[in-house]
C-alpha cells in the first residue's frame, strides 16, 4: 500500500473515509479515538506506588533511627523499639502522602497546558486538545503553530515548516499541497506533508491527518525522547542550600550534646538514641515536599483566576516584577471587536449592533437607514472584508449561548459585519491562494476564483501601508487614479477614525492578470475603510491601579495606530492626558542612548513591529527592571522569551509563544497578570512564614536540650518524645500554612528585590528570637515539674509544652505584619484543622495505657498543672502578636515624623 505522501489526495480521501470540507462526523471520531487511542507520546510509566513508598526509607536520618530502633531493641526496651519504629512508618508515609499529593498537582497542570487544535467536525471549526486528533480529521494550521500530528496537505499557502528535529535540517523547508511525492521520498522530501512536533514558520495551510500518537513519524522515534526532568527553582536550590547549613549546625551542636551527655556519665546508648532523635527532630527533613506542595497549590490558584504557569521559577520572579509591557487589543479591551463604521466612495455609514449577533442597521451620514444590496461602494468593501478572512462565524449551539467567533475577533467583526448586511460566502466561488497576515507586512490578500469570471484579489490591512501598494480608488462608475491629495485625505479620515478609539482597516482590489497565480500586491484600487470598537474591559482600569500600587509599572505596546491606542491608554489610566504615544518609526530614529534615557517614562509604543518589543525588553532589562511581557504572534517569541516573564496569550497565542512563555494566560486578560502577580507574591510569603515556623520550632528543641546539658539538668525531652513533636507539628501544620491567601497589604508592598536573600537580616534575627522565645518557655516548664522532684513528670510538662507552643504559633506565623485578630482565626481553615487534630491526637496519648508508658512512663495526668501547660504554651504566640502591633505603632510614628 502506498504512503499518504504517494497517493493523490482524492484517493486518500477514499482510504481514510473523511470529508475535507466538513471533516469527520462528532460520533465518527469518538469512535476511532476509542479504537486507536489519544494523539500522545507513550511517556516513561510511571513508578509504582510502593517503589514511591519504599523510596521514604532511603535517607540517612531514617537508618539511623533504624539502627537507633535495633539498638533500643537489644537493650530490651521493646515498647521504645516499637515506638520509634511505628512513627518511622507515619513519617514515611506522610512523606510518601505529601509527594503523590505535590506530583498530582502538578500532573494537572501539565494537563491544563496541553495545546489545542483547529479541527473541523461536522462542518464547522472547532478548538479542541491536540489529543483528540484521530486519522481523517481535518485541521488548520498557521504560522506560529506547533503541527499536532503527521498530516497530508490539502492546501497550502506560502507554508514553510521547522523541521530540524526531526530531519536536523535548520533551514525552513518549502511545502506543497499539490505535489503528489514517489513512494521512495524520504522524510525531507516529502513536501506534501508537515509531521508532528514541527513548526509552522510562515502561511497557512489546511491537511488531513494521517498518523497519530505513536504511529507518527516522531512517534517512531519517541523512544530516543526522554521527559524533561523538572529542575528546581532558584528558590528550590537556595533551601537546599539553607538546608545544607541548617544540618551541618544542627549536627554540630548534637556532637556537642553527645559529648557533654557522655561526660555527664550517661550511658552509650541512650545518648546515641538522643542525639538521633535530636538531629531528626532539628533538620526540617520535609521542606522540600512542603515547597513543592506549596508551589503547586498556588499554582492551581493561579490557574482558577485564568494564568497558567508554566515554569516553577516564574513564581519567585512574579513578586519582583517592576514592569508589565501588555497588548491592547484583547488584554486591556475585550476582544468583541464590533464594526462600527465604514467608509466606502467617500461616504461615511454608521454600523449598529454589538457583539458577534449578525443583526443590525447601515445608517449614513444624516442617520438614514440604507439597504447595502442597493449601495454597490459598499457591498463591494463588506464583500472583500468577509473573503480576506479566515474566520468563521457560529450559531449558538447546546454547548454555546450565543453567536461565536472562531478564529481572529478583528477578522470576525468583517464577517458579522457582512452578514448584516446579508453578505454569505458563495459556494461556487473559493479561495485558490493566499498570503497570510504578519506582523512584517501588515498586509493579507486572497485570491478569489470565481465560475465564468476573472479571478479577483481582494486584500485587507494597514490603512497607511496599504494606500502605498494602491493605484486607484474605488469611484461610482468604477476605479479612478488615486491622487497624493486624496491619499491624505483618506489617512486623515483613517486618523479621525482613530481618534475615536477605532481599529482601522483599509480594504482594496483589483482583477487577477491573466495566467498570474499568486496575488499581486501592487496597483490594487482601493475599495474604503472598516472602523471597529473593541472596548476596554472593565477590570482593566482597576487592574492598573493594582499595579501602580503595587510599584508596577504598566506599559501599552501595540501595533494599532497612536490614536486608538492612546484613547485605551488613556481609558484605562496606563496613559496620563498629556502623554503621548512613541511609534516603532520614531523609534527607529533614536539612537540606543537616547532610546535608554527616554524607556523608563514611555507609557504607549504603537505601530510597532515585533523587533521593536524585543529592543524595549533590552533597554528596560539594562535599566535594572524585572519585566513582564505579553505576547500572541510567532514573531514575538523572542521579545516573550527574554523577558524575565514571559506571557503568551491562551486564546490568540500561537504554539510558538506559548512554548517560549512562562505564563499563559487563558483568559487573554490583563487583570489576570494582575492576578497572577498578587498570587506569586502570596506564594512566596507562604513559603517563608512555614519555612520560619519550623526553623523556629527546631531550634527551640534543640536549644533546650543544649540548655540542659550546659547546667547539668536531666534531658528535658526524651528520644520517643521529641520524635513524636517532629511528627506532628512539622508536618500538617506547615502544609496549612502554605495554603494561606495573599494578604490584604500583598498589592501595597513595591516589588521584592530579585537579589534579595530569602531571609534578610530582620527574618534571620526574628527566627532566631522566636527560637528562644519558644525554648523559654519550655524551659519554664521543664523547670516548674522539675521542682516536685519527679524527672518523668518534668519532661512529660515540657513535651507538652513544647507541642502546645509550636502548634500555636503556627497562628502567629501566618503573617509578618497582621495579628491573627486582623487575619480571623478561622479565615485560613486547613490550619485550624491541622492544629486541632495535632491537639487531640498530643491530647490522646495520655488516654491509652499503652502510649502513656511509652511516652510518659505511666504519669496519669497533670491536674492543677494543666493551666500552667496552656498559660506557657500561649506564652510565645502572645508577645510575637503583640510585638506585631507595636511594630506597626512605631513604624506609624516614624513615618509622621519623617513627613
Amino acid at each position: 500500500m502506498k504512503a499518504p505522501f504517494a497517493k493523490p489526495i482524492d484517493a486518500l480521501t477514499g482510504d481514510l473515509a473523511t470529508n475535507l470540507e466538513n471533516g469527520l462526523s462528532s460520533s465518527e471520531a469518538r469512535a476511532r479515538l476509542s479504537r486507536d487511542g489519544p494523539n500522545e507520546l507513550a511517556e516513561t510509566a510511571p513508578s509504582p506506588w510502593w517503589h514511591n513508598l519504599l523510596a521514604q526509607f532511603n535517607e540517612l536520618v531514617i537508618w539511623i533511627l533504624l539502627a537507633a530502633t535495633v539498638i533500643s531493641a537489644l537493650l530490651g526496651d521493646w515498647i521504645e523499639a516499637g515506638a520509634i519504629l511505628a512513627i518511622i512508618l507515619l513519617n514515611a508515609l506522610l512523606g510518601f502522602i505529601q509527594e503523590r499529593k505535590a506530583e498530582a498537582a502538578l500532573s494537572s497542570l501539565r494537563k491544563l497546558s496541553s495545546p489545542q487544535s483547529r479541527i473541523w467536525r461536522d462542518g464547522s471549526l472547532h478548538h479542541l486538545p491536540a489529543a483528540q486528533l484521530v486519522r481523517g480529521d481535518v485541521i488548520e494550521l498557521e504560522a506560529g503553530d506547533r503541527v499536532p500530528a503527521d498530516v497530508r496537505l490539502i492546501n497550502s499557502f506560502r507554508l514553510k515548516t521547522q523541521e530540524a528535529m526531526l530531519t536536523g535540517e535548520s533551514d525552513p523547508i518549502d511545502k506543497n499541497a499539490t505535489a503528489v511525492m514517489p513512494p521512495a521520498a524520504v522524510l525531507p522530501e516529502r513536501a506534501n506533508m508537515v509531521f508532528m512536533g514541527t513548526i509552522i514558520v510562515t502561511g497557512k495551510a489546511r491537511g488531513v491527518v494521517v498518523a497519530t500518537g505513536m504511529h507518527s513519524e516522531l512517534g517512531h522515534i519517541a523512544g530516543f525522547l526522554q521527559l524533561e526532568e523538572r529542575e528546581p527553582t532558584p528558590l528550590q536550590k537556595r533551601l537546599e542550600e539553607i538546608g545544607r547549613v541548617l544540618i551541618f549546625a544542627c549536627l554540630f551542636l548534637v556532637a556537642l550534646i553527645f559529648v557533654l551527655q557522655l561526660i555527664r556519665g550517661e550511658s552509650f546508648a541512650h545518648t546515641f538514641l538522643l542525639a538521633v532523635s535530636l538531629a531528626v527532630a532539628a533538620v526540617p527533613e520535609g521542606l522540600p515536599a512542603v515547597v513543592t506542595i506549596s508551589l503547586a497549590l498556588g499554582l492551581q490558584r493561579m490557574v482558577k483566576r485564568n494564568a497558567l504557569i508554566r515554569r516553577l521559577a516564574s513564581v519567585e520572579t512574579l513578586g519582583s516584577v517592576t514592569v508589565i509591557c501588555s497588548d491592547k487589543t484583547g488584554t486591556l479591551t475585550r476582544n468583541e471587536m464590533t464594526v462600527t463604521e465604514m467608509v466606502a466612495d467617500s461616504k461615511h455609514y454608521q454600523v449598529t449592533g454589538t457583539g458577534y449577533l449578525p443583526e443590525g442597521e447601515f445608517l449614513d451620514s444624516s442617520s438614514q437607514r440604507i439597504e447595502p444590496p442597493n449601495d454597490a461602494q459598499l457591498t463591494r468593501a463588506l464583500t472583500i472584508g468577509l473573503w480576506c478572512n479566515s474566520a468563521q462565524l457560529r450559531p449558538p449551539d447546546d454547548q454555546e449561548k450565543s453567536w461565536q467567533i472562531v478564529g481572529d475577533p478583528t477578522e470576525g467583526a468583517l464577517v458579522v459585519a457582512a452578514a448584516k448586511a446579508g453578505l454569505r460566502r458563495d459556494s461556487s466561488s473559493q479561495i485558490v491562494h493566499e498570503i497570510p497576515f504578519d506582523s512584517d507586512r501588515k498586509l493579507m490578500s486572497v485570491v478569489l476564483s470565481r465560475p465564468n469570471e476573472v479571478n479577483l484579489v481582494y486584500a485587507k490591512g494597514a490603512p497607511e501601508i496599504l494606500l502605498e501598494q494602491c493605484a486607484w480608488e474605488q469611484g461610482r462608475d468604477g476605479p479612478i487614479e488615486l491622487t497624493e491629495a486624496r491619499r491624505v485625505e483618506i489617512l486623515g479620515e483613517s486618523r479621525a477614525m482613530a481618534d475615536r478609539a477605532l481599529r482601522v482597516l483599509g480594504l482594496a482590489w483589483r482583477e487577477l492578470d491573466p495566467g498570474a497565480p499568486v496575488p499581486n500586491e501592487c496597483d490594487l484600487v482601493f475599495a474604503g475603510l472598516a472602523g471597529m470598537l473593541d472596548p476596554p474591559r472593565q477590570s482593566a482600569r482597576l487592574a492598573v491601579g493594582r499595579c501602580r500600587s503595587a510599584g508596577i509599572r504598566p506599559v501599552m505596546i501595540t501595533g494599532d495606530h497612536p490614536a486608538t491606542a492612546l484613547a485605551v491608554a488613556r481609558a484605562t489610566g496606563i496613559a496620563a492626558p498629556n502623554d503621548n504615544a512613541v511609534s516603532g518609526t520614531e523609534m527607529d530614529r533614536l539612537s540606543e542612548d537616547e532610546f535608554a534615557a527616554r524607556v523608563s517614562t514611555i507609557a504607549v509604543y504603537a505601530r510597532v513591529m515585533p523587533e521593536h518589543k524585543l529592543r524595549v525588553v533590552k533597554a528596560l532589562r539594562a535599566r535594572g527592571e524585572v519585566v513582564a511581557m505579553t505576547g500572541d504572534g510567532v514573531n514575538d517569541a523572542p521579545a516573550v522569551k527574554m523577558a524575565d516573564i514571559g506571557l503568551a496569550m491562551g486564546i490568540t497565542g500561537t504554539d510558538v509563544t506559548k512554548e517560549a512563555s512562562d505564563m499563559v494566560l487563558t483568559d487573554d486578560n490583563f487583570a489576570s497578570i494582575v492576578n497572577a502577580v498578587e498570587e506569586g507574591r502570596g506564594i512566596y510569603d507562604n513559603i517563608q512564614a512555614f519555612v520560619h515556623y519550623l526553623l523556629a520550632s527546631n531550634t527551640s528543641e534543640i536549644l533546650i536540650v543544649l540548655f540542659a546539658a550546659v547546667i547539668d539538668w536531666p534531658v528535658p525531652l526524651l528520644p520517643i518524645q521529641l520524635l513524636w513533636i517532629n511528627l506532628i507539628t512539622d508536618g500538617f501544620p506547615a502544609l496549612a500554612l502554605a495554603m494561606e491567601k495573599p494578604a490584604a497589604d500583598v498589592m501595597q508592598r513595591q516589588p521584592r528585590p530579585p537579589n534579595e536573600p530569602f531571609f534578610n537580616r530582620l527574618r534571620a534575627w526574628r527566627i532566631v528570637l522566636h527560637g528562644l522565645l519558644i525554648s523559654g518557655v519550655m524551659i519554664g516548664g521543664f523547670a516548674w515539674g522539675y521542682r516536685k522532684g519527679e524527672v518523668g513528670y518534668a519532661q512529660a510538662m515540657a513535651f507538652y509544652i513544647t507541642t502546645f507552643t509550636q502548634l500555636f504559633f503556627s497562628f502567629a506565623c501566618r503573617s509578618q505584619r497582621y495579628t491573627l485578630a486582623e487575619l480571623g482565626i478561622f479565615s485560613n481553615p486547613w490550619l485550624s484543622i491541622a492544629v486541632i487534630v495535632s491537639g487531640l491526637l498530643q491530647l490522646g496519648l495520655l488516654a491509652l495505657p499503652l502510649t502513656r508508658e511509652v511516652f510518659f512512663h505511666g504519669i496519669a495526668g497533670f491536674g492543677s498543672d494543666w493551666l500552667v501547660i496552656f498559660l506557657l504554651s500561649l506564652t510565645p504566640p502572645i508577645l510575637v502578636e503583640l510585638a506585631k502591633v507595636v511594630g506597626r505603632w512605631l513604624q506609624a510614628r516614624t513615618d509622621r515624623t519623617s513627613h
